[in-house]
């Protein structure tokens, strides 16, 4: 399988991260790619570098007003004269009957929803390269490669239409759905974060042509909390396109393969050319966010169950924390992937 890389990722080396009150540094740190990258030297892949693709796959995906903050943030905020060296909103709008601002403290609260995506100054350029290289690697499928990987960062599935969220600023994965409904009448998203993909839910909610399934801690206990529970089915046309597999907090590799076994079903019936999975490892037992308790076995039996669809295959790397196991596990999903395919 071909892994899709970039080192301009590094440009996005966020500080700030608010947990109950407290300050500390994030857990979306460039290292991530690093060991990353070990995972799939040990896994003997391939590296591709992207292809430059402009905004088009973004502009699928994204709403004009939202790109144009994104492009225009660190700049704006620098000419403030007295900002601080991240851009972290002090305000979110609710949006009801809401005027669109033209002030960047404005603009940076009404496209952020928390406190955990901060911007900074090779914040946009890092994101835009993380859609090149999902769009990359869907084209490598839709060009006739059974399976690809993106090594995505910073990771996408929390953003939406026009909203930043969760360490994430463009959505990745969605915009490798997009890019390969170019070749198919239905594309298939899989979730193995271990948060909600609230981001992609939002983007596809109205939507027949795009499935979203996501299997992830239960939001009762676990962020994002206010998404992510089992009756969001969709809605309008994209009604019953949408399935989400909330599990207890704790849950380890026979319940995730269980639950696996459930959306395989769902992914069956809805008949998709193409899936999109969007790889979280923060499942993992060791991962410092703590939600699931799923081994690196267990990666490799999620990755075989995901081969055993027999669809072509974009991975697309979300969350996944600093631990000494994230290469193996990211060896083991992509590992049992390829033993079954």
């Amino acid at each position: 399988m071909k892994a899709v890389h970039t080192e301009l990722h590094r440009s996005h080396d966020p500080q700030f991260f608010l947990v109950r009150g407290v300050v500390k540094r994030t857990t979306e740190q460039p290292e991530r790619a690093d060991r990353l990258l070990a995972g799939l030297k040990a896994g003997k892949h391939d590296l591709v570098e992207p292809t430059a693709f402009g905004q088009g796959p973004r502009a699928r995906v994204h709403s004009p007003e939202y790109r144009g903050f994104l492009a225009e943030a660190w700049d704006a905020w620098s000419a403030l004269g007295d900002s601080g060296p991240e851009m972290i909103a002090n305000m979110h709008p609710v949006r009801n009957a809401a005027t669109y601002p033209t002030h960047i403290v404005g603009r940076l609260g009404w496209h952020t929803i928390d406190t955990s995506c901060p911007i900074g100054p090779g914040t946009w350029a890092a994101a835009c390269a993380a859609t090149d290289v999902a769009t990359t690697a869907a084209q490598l499928v839709s060009d006739g490669e059974d399976a690809a990987y993106a090594l995505c960062r910073p990771p996408g599935h929390h953003a939406y239409r026009d909203l930043a969220s969760g360490f994430c600023f463009l959505n990745n994965s969605a915009v490798a759905a997009a890019h390969l409904r170019l070749r198919h009448e239905r594309v298939a998203i899989l979730d193995v974060d271990v948060h909600h993909g609230n981001g992609t839910q939002g983007i596809f909610y109205e939507r027949p042509d795009v499935l979203t399934v996501s299997i992830h801690a239960d939001p009762t206990f676990f962020n994002p909390f206010v998404w992510g529970y089992a009756h969001e089915r969709g809605a309008g046309p994209g009604l019953g396109a949408n399935l989400n597999i909330p599990l207890p907090i704790g849950t380890g590799d026979d319940g995730y393969v269980q639950a696996l076994g459930v959306a395989e079903k769902t992914i069956r019936s809805f008949a998709p050319g193409a899936l999109v999975v969007a790889l979280g490892l923060d499942a993992s037992e060791h991962d410092p966010l703590a939600g699931l308790a799923v081994t690196t076995e267990g990666f490799r039996r999620i990755g075989a169950a995901i081969a055993r669809l027999g669809l072509p295959t974009v991975f697309v790397q979300e969350g996944g924390y600093l631990s000494e196991i994230l290469g193996a596990n990211l060896t083991a999903a992509l590992g049992g992937f390829e033993e079954v395919r």
